[in-house]
């Protein structure tokens, strides 16, 4: 079992709840470690903010960069007024990023591999942006699906493309974050396997094993790239799809 690439996703309950409508309804390992991403991202937050000073130690400069950082990714994808969103895009950065990082621990659990916690997360985005573009623009956020300047004739194909690709905005938001952290961490388990399965037949099984020894600190390397990289692409969707609810006219 060990070997499987697979076995690393399997979700376990660690207590059983109760029951609803004969549901089972169980505390997992995912939701454990969606609890200690909370954790861990607020109090790390306290932490840093709890002596501020105006020359900044590290983790108050760490997450001072952390903050300028998202600040600047929403300010220049949905201008100052996107600022209002700051909270939200801050918040799912954060998360999505401590959880991509946990998951890269060995023997750790990286929930983000699941598409169930990443599409209610796109959910959040895409609900978020319904709701408040109709509360912002009322009926003028239809505007979002009329592009200016398309001749008549061809208005209702672009109206049809442009609905359909919002409603699929979050799919393609939430299987993006999903599909490269389970590719990534199924690649490494697979190289990683190599390097045992070599190993066992002796001084030639080592040798041979070099080469997948040194392809799996160079994935795990790019994985750690990755998993920074995966956490800032869901937050600049983000951003754009909330620029739309802010400002839906093209």
């Amino acid at each position: 079992m060990a070997a499987d690439p697979i076995h690393q996703f399997q979700i376990k309950n660690i207590t059983t709840l109760g029951e609803i409508g004969g549901v089972e309804i169980a505390f997992t390992n995912s939701a454990a470690f969606m609890l200690a991403a909370v954790v861990f991202t607020a109090g790390g937050l306290v932490l840093a903010t709890a002596g501020r000073a105006m020359v900044p130690g590290r983790v108050q400069s760490v997450a001072e960069i952390i903050y300028e950082f998202v600040a600047d990714m929403v300010r220049q994808s949905a201008g100052e007024a996107g600022m209002r969103f700051f909270p939200l895009v801050f918040t799912l950065f954060s998360f999505i990023l401590v959880l991509n990082m946990f998951g890269m621990i060995p023997g750790l659990f990286t929930v983000t591999s699941h598409i169930v916690v990443t599409a209610v997360l796109a959910l959040v985005v895409f609900f978020t942006v319904i709701i408040y573009g109709f509360y912002k623009n009322g009926l003028k956020f239809f505007r979002l699906f009329v592009p200016s300047g398309i001749p008549i004739y061809i208005l209702p194909l672009i109206v049809f493309i442009e609905v359909l690709s919002f409603l699929s905005r979050p799919i393609s938001h939430s299987v993006r974050l999903f599909a490269n952290m389970l590719a990534g961490h199924i690649t490494l388990k697979v190289f990683a396997g190599f390097i045992v399965m070599l190993s066992g037949f002796g001084i030639a099984g080592w040798v041979g094993a070099l080469l997948p020894l040194a392809l799996t600190v160079a994935l795990t390397a790019l994985e750690f790239l990755v998993a920074f990289l995966q956490a800032y692409v869901f937050a600049i969707l983000t951003c754009i799809y909330l620029n739309d609810a802010l400002h839906p006219g093209h």
